[in-house]
């Protein structure tokens, strides 16, 4: 399996499609555009980086912030303890996420997603990100805080896209993440559908809403609400309470079918799966496979799921964190490519993954 030939097809299908949904758009229509010339670029360089045998990544997930203003169920962040109601005073700044940012834009990187907590906290770190526009940077936030400052920032700078948290209708989105939520985040929707400021829904596919959240109901919805992306993010359970919410094997065989067909069918829109199809890829891509993921201290960790890490990129540079030893040894051990149930391999190999740590393994 060639991971590299792999990863850039997903980036390449993604532009692609990312083109013809925002067609009709003409400022997005023309950031896209140069933005397909950026990644095409920016594979040429990864390519010739793997042909001198270093493995460059297309994607970086970036916590920017721990605090958050929800207390979603079943929420990973706040069990690992990663995600505060208060920011601590130990984060990164916006200059060290600046020179983040900046060290992925030379090493290749296309696309750079930026969480939390709730992102739309750190102002300071979006206008940093905003200057690099030969990287596309997806903003998963709850959708809460896009009054008129962040809708005036968002036209501006194209390469900064809001990913908005949204769980199925009003009943199953509050539920979960709160007394009027929903309204809140459909409100943000029609705001920036009348500004012609395109945006992405992120949805977390569990056991209970999984038939919700692919029927044509709901798609039909988001689309007339503005919404041309959907990212759907398989469960992955912080308790065995809730372990029967993850996706089980069959389950997630049927969420890789019917995110094909909408690809097919609904190509006004964006479609992506996490993990997806991470089996054709030879096993999970975290860890500097596909992704990896820089907390909001700085810590270089396999992916949000898996909070492990044994380097720091305020003392480090990125390169260097892509060859952390914990990086190597899960890349070299085979943990990556364990089947596996609830969206996350090392998740569900932890003690392993702590035994690495150790030294054990």
């Amino acid at each position: 399996m060639n991971i590299q030939n792999y990863m850039s097809r997903g980036v390449l299908r993604v532009v692609t499609d990312a083109l013809r949904s925002t067609a009709k758009n003409e400022k997005e229509r023309l950031f896209m555009t140069r933005f397909a010339k950026a990644a095409a670029a920016a594979g040429r360089q990864r390519y010739a980086s793997e042909k001198k045998g270093e493995h460059i990544p297309p994607f970086l997930i970036a916590s920017i912030t721990s605090a958050c203003n929800l207390h979603c169920a079943g929420c990973y962040s706040r069990s690992n303890h990663a995600c505060t109601d208060e920011a601590p005073a130990a984060q990164l700044t916006g200059e060290e996420w600046g020179r983040i940012f900046a060290e992925a834009e030379e090493l290749g990187v296309s696309f750079i997603l930026l969480a939390g907590g709730e992102p739309m906290l750190r102002f300071d770190v979006l206008q940093r990100a905003a200057a690099h526009e030969t990287i596309l940077f997806p903003v998963f936030t709850n959708g809460t805080y896009l009054h008129e400052k962040y809708l005036q920032f968002l036209d501006e700078h194209r390469n900064i896209l809001p990913i908005l948290s949204i769980e199925g209708d009003q009943h199953t989105t509050d539920e979960r993440r709160g007394e009027g939520v929903y309204k809140q985040v459909t409100d943000s929707m029609r705001l920036m559908e009348a500004k012609g400021i395109p945006f992405g829904a992120s949805v977390t596919v569990t056991t209970e809403n999984m038939k919700e959240v692919f029927s044509s109901a709901f798609l039909d919805r988001l689309y007339t609400l503005g919404c041309r992306a959907v990212i759907y993010v398989e469960f992955v359970p912080v308790t065995e309470k809730a372990a029967h919410l993850a996706p089980d094997e069959a389950a997630q065989d049927e969420i890789i079918r019917t995110v094909k067909k909408l690809r097919r069918t609904r190509r006004n829109m964006v479609f992506i799966a996490f993990p997806g199809d991470e089996k054709k890829s030879g096993g999970c891509v975290a860890a500097g496979r596909g992704f990896f993921h820089i907390n909001s201290h700085g810590g270089a960790e396999p992916c949000p799921f898996s909070p492990y890490s044994d380097i720091n990129v305020k003392e480090t540079s990125l390169r260097e964190a892509l060859s952390s030893p914990l990086f190597r040894a899960l890349q070299t051990q085979g943990l990556l490519l364990d089947d596996h149930i609830g969206g996350c391999t090392l998740y569900a190999r932890k003690d392993e993954v702590e035994a690495i740590l150790r030294g054990e393994k």
